[in-house]
């Protein structure tokens, strides 16, 4: 064979080689370059910078979730006032203060009942309620009940012993005039022709008590109150002290003040006895 034949053959075979050789080295750039190669979304760690290292090892204070707490109920406002003072109990501290209370009664408005053995004074203000007073009433043996008249109405009253008493005690004033000073105090109510009286008094801690010679005593500022309610001619029940019993709420309309027969002479008052007194105290008994 030819020399020239023999580097044609050997033209033709290397050929082949230089392409494989060419197709093994893009394979293993590839391969190289997928091994290499990395997602775009993984960043590479950063150093962090100075400040950056500070502040991350710096404690942080997390405060604690507020829960909302349910709304305080809304305050109860308080009652309105009434125009009359309260009710009090009867055996309370308040039971002689003047005052408005749930009393059954039959009578006419503007009737005043003397319950003599719970020492109250009642001024009916309609069926179910009065005005209820703390009086001071006769002791034993001066006591009377019955019914009665306001004959006249009279303010600062003058006050004359009668002869009776001033037989018994003539040390007494035969005359003294209205004032603070007097017994009678600041107002007084006449009952029909006796020596009774509805009246006031300078001895207020005598309410409550049985100490007079049968006149209905109250402080001045009741009596006062009581004078500019009560009319002349207004019918006036005094009630017996063994029989008198408070009212209560259900009880007949009557039961509070049945009276004694009105024409029974010894519950009638005399004017005789109206203001006889014991010895005693001076001033302070003469009324």
């Amino acid at each position: 064979m030819s020399k020239r034949a023999k580097r044609g053959k050997a033209e033709t075979l290397a050929i082949p080689m230089a392409a494989r050789v060419a197709i093994g080295a893009v394979a293993v750039a590839a391969l190289g370059y997928g091994l290499l190669s990395r997602p775009a979304s993984v960043q590479p760690p950063r150093k962090p910078s100075a400040p950056q290292a500070q502040a991350s090892s710096t404690p942080v204070y997390v405060a604690p979730a507020v829960h909302a707490s349910a709304p305080a109920p809304a305050p109860i406002p308080a009652p309105a006032p009434l125009v009359e003072p309260p009710k009090a109990d009867a055996d309370g501290p308040g039971a002689l203060v003047r005052q408005v209370v749930d009393y059954a009664s039959r009578q006419t408005p503007g009737t005043v009942i003397i319950d003599t053995g719970n020492t109250f004074l009642y001024f009916v203000l309609n069926d179910r309620q009065a005005m209820r007073y703390g009086i001071g009433v006769g002791r034993e043996g001066f006591a009377w009940s019955g019914e009665q008249t306001v004959a006249r109405k009279a303010e600062w009253p003058d006050w004359r012993p009668p002869a009776e008493m001033v037989s018994r005690q003539p040390y007494l004033p035969r005359f003294m005039a209205g004032g603070p000073g007097n017994p009678l105090g600041a107002r007084a109510m006449y009952l029909g022709e006796t020596e009774y009286r509805i009246h006031g008094t300078n001895k207020p801690d005598t309410i409550g008590k049985r100490v007079s010679s049968g006149c209905i005593r109250l402080t001045n500022e009741d009596v006062t109150d009581l004078y500019e309610r009560v009319k002349v001619g207004a019918k006036v029940i005094v009630l017996p002290a063994n029989a008198a019993r408070r009212p209560s709420q259900g009880a007949p309309a009557d039961a509070a003040f049945r009276l004694p027969e009105p024409a029974s002479p010894s519950n009638r008052p005399l004017a005789a006895n109206a203001q006889m007194l014991p010895s005693g105290p001076k001033t302070a008994e003469a009324r």
